[in-house]
């Protein structure tokens, strides 16, 4: 039988400090990548395909750790679209199994790679292969858990994770599920792992794992990013805080840019993906600003807007400087009239956190000048930014959104968990 997470963190902390605990957990993840890095792809994608059946054939046991979270997370006054981040069902936990089986499905990029011949002879193959271990540190997001181990599995990683404190009863659950699928298909259980201490102590010493972890990903807000990269000794992957934009320009079709501007805020405020801050270009917004402002009432949207803003839309808060800087994650929009493109895509570039942006206009020229302008790693035009998602871009789950420019940029799928290696063959050649 699989020794399960709580069993495991149990005996550890009878004698072990937490820095000791976090260690011998990266010790055991590395040991354990090893073997699954040489499984072949068939092997990798039995343990997501059990893995799935056992998430369904458990989804009450999983309920029941998740509803424990919950209620602890509401009396502790977390805000309702944190908790919808926190929650799992039915649905859920069958969607996060069907996203499974999608992942297996999909082409495995180890062992990929291209071949050529050099003049003195070597023959060069450049092949994809495993990162190592890779520690994930994130927040009340269960479906996080599955995903990311689902990828560093398919890709033959190994990987730690340390979830927040709200959803660690759920974690706990998932990770037993987890281990259960590596051990029923012949592999090390310690190819996940999972640190159960929400000390703030054990996200710290798994940031300075040097030499067990190969790269860290934090995913969850500015806070918690912000303390990953200043704090990290380990490589670390930029992900997840979304202060996302929409412009809505002069050449715009205006019922579209409602359509797309109340989806884009309003479907999941709570995601890193939704937009926080609307863009409106001067000459249409006596126009579009009255019907934004019904919309967003409708939905019990805060607005927080400019003077001339507030003019058009009575209801709304001035806004401040603070306000075009803040990823609200909430019911909350901050609102700007601009007097020209040139001026929206510097306001963008200033404030952005460089996810996803995008222009609602019907003028191409405009359009492919805002894709060439401005610095984010999804841009769009006449689409909303709640697209910016690993299954959306045909990744199947995805282990994060990378805001920075190495070595990764944007949904970060299979590939992004691989790196280069060379094989070179020569016949007693030299230089």
């Amino acid at each position: 039988m699989v020794e399960n997470a709580d069993q495991s963190r149990m005996k550890r902390s009878r004698n072990m400090t937490i820095r000791e605990e976090v260690e011998l957990l990266c010790m055991n993840a590395k040991e354990a990548s090893r073997t699954l890095a040489l499984a072949d792809t068939e092997a990798r994608n039995r343990i997501l395909y059990r893995l799935a059946d056992l998430l369904e054939e458990n989804n009450l046991k999983i309920l029941a750790e998740n509803e424990k979270d919950i209620s602890a997370a509401d009396g502790n006054g977390v805000p309702k679209t944190m908790l919808d981040r926190l929650t799992l069902n039915n649905e859920r936990i069958y969607g996060i199994a069907a996203s499974l089986r999608e992942v297996a499905a999909l082409e495995d990029p180890i062992g990929t790679g291209d071949t050529w011949t050099r003049p003195s002879g070597l023959k060069i193959r450049r092949i994809r292969v495993p990162l190592g271990v890779i520690a994930i540190i994130y927040e009340a997001r269960p479906n996080v858990t599955v995903d990311s181990a689902a990828l560093c599995l398919k890709t033959g990683n190994a990987v730690v994770l340390r979830g927040g404190k709200e959803a660690i009863s759920t974690n706990i659950a998932l990770v037993n599920l987890i281990r259960q699928s590596l051990k029923d298909c012949g592999f090390n259980p310690h190819a996940v792992e999972l640190v159960t201490s929400t000390d703030r102590e054990s996200a710290q010493a798994l940031m300075t794992m040097r030499g067990y972890v190969d790269v860290l990903i934090p995913r969850g807000g500015k806070g918690l990013i912000q303390s990953v990269v200043e704090n990290a000794t380990v490589p670390v992957i930029e992900t997840g805080a979304g202060n996302c934009h929409l412009y809505v320009d002069e050449q715009a079709d205006l019922e579209k840019a409602l359509k797309v501007a109340v989806n884009a805020k309003c479907s999941r405020p709570s995601v890193c993906n939704a937009v926080e801050t609307i863009l409106v270009h001067a000459s249409i917004a006596a126009r579009f600003l009255p019907m934004l402002g019904k919309a967003m009432k409708e939905k019990a949207t805060e607005i927080r807007g400019c003077a001339r803003t507030r003019v058009l839309i009575p209801d709304a808060i001035e806004a401040t400087e603070e306000d075009y800087m803040t990823e609200y994650n909430d019911y909350i929009v901050a609102v700007k009239v601009m007097d020209t493109l040139a001026d929206s895509i510097a306001h963008i570039n200033k404030y952005s956190t460089g996810h996803s942006e995008a222009i609602i206009t019907e003028d191409p020229e405009r359009a492919n000048r805002f894709l060439r302008e401005v610095n984010s790693a999804a841009v769009y035009v006449n689409a909303s930014t709640r697209f910016t998602d690993g299954g959306e871009f045909g990744f199947g789950a995805e282990i994060g959104i990378s805001t920075q420019k190495l070595h990764v940029r944007g949904p970060m799928g299979l590939f992004a968990l691989t790196t280069e290696k060379y094989l070179i063959h020569g016949e007693g050649t030299v230089r």
